[in-house]
């Protein structure tokens, strides 16, 4: 009951506060924090209910992109320094930083070796990518994806985990993936 009424606020509630927003030809490169499009070419757009279905199947690998700051090298000893934990979806990867329009080289390798991780090397494995509601950061990180590394069986969740929690599925929280040393 609470799941369809949330699900009928939502669309309640959509076209209220979006406007369409075109399909970018390129990366976005800056302004992550806006409407997304409604659309990614050459993958598979789906909404919180449809992204629950495939996690509770199993069949899908859950790739959150949510960036963070690394730790900054050469701190004075003795200063406190403590990542924001990440509350996510279930069983994700989480793999930041790696959503930018421009990533650098260590950046893409780091994103391939998690890929390749979560599906086994496979690019026909079945991949989500989410991060925050109206964030770009996962809509570059599935195109990229399909793109540049060749993924054929991409879906891209845009709600992400602000739209898993007000339908109050369960999350966790998610150690980041190691970065290279």
């Amino acid at each position: 009951m609470k799941r369809a009424l949330a699900a009928a606020v939502l669309v309640t509630l959509l076209p209220v506060c979006a406007a369409a927003v075109d399909e970018p030809a390129d990366y976005r490169m800056d302004d992550y924090r806006a409407p997304v499009p409604d659309t990614l070419s050459g993958g598979t757009v789906v909404t919180t209910e449809e992204a629950f279905d495939l996690w509770e199947k199993g069949e899908v690998a859950f790739v959150d992109v949510l960036p963070q700051p690394p730790k900054p090298k050469g701190l004075p000893e003795g200063t406190i320094w403590r990542e924001k934990k990440r509350h996510s979806i279930p069983g994700s990867i989480w793999l930041p930083n790696v959503g930018y329009g421009a990533i650098a080289d260590v950046t893409d390798g780091y994103f391939r070796d998690g890929l390749a991780k979560v599906t086994e090397g496979d690019p026909d494995h079945p991949v989500l990518f989410f991060c925050l509601q109206d964030c770009w950061m996962s809509w570059n990180a599935a195109k990229r994806a399909i793109e540049d590394y060749g993924y054929t069986r991409v879906y891209w969740y845009p709600d992400g985990t602000d739209g898993w929690a007000f339908f109050d599925y369960p999350t966790e929280v998610i150690p980041r993936e190691p970065e290279p040393e």
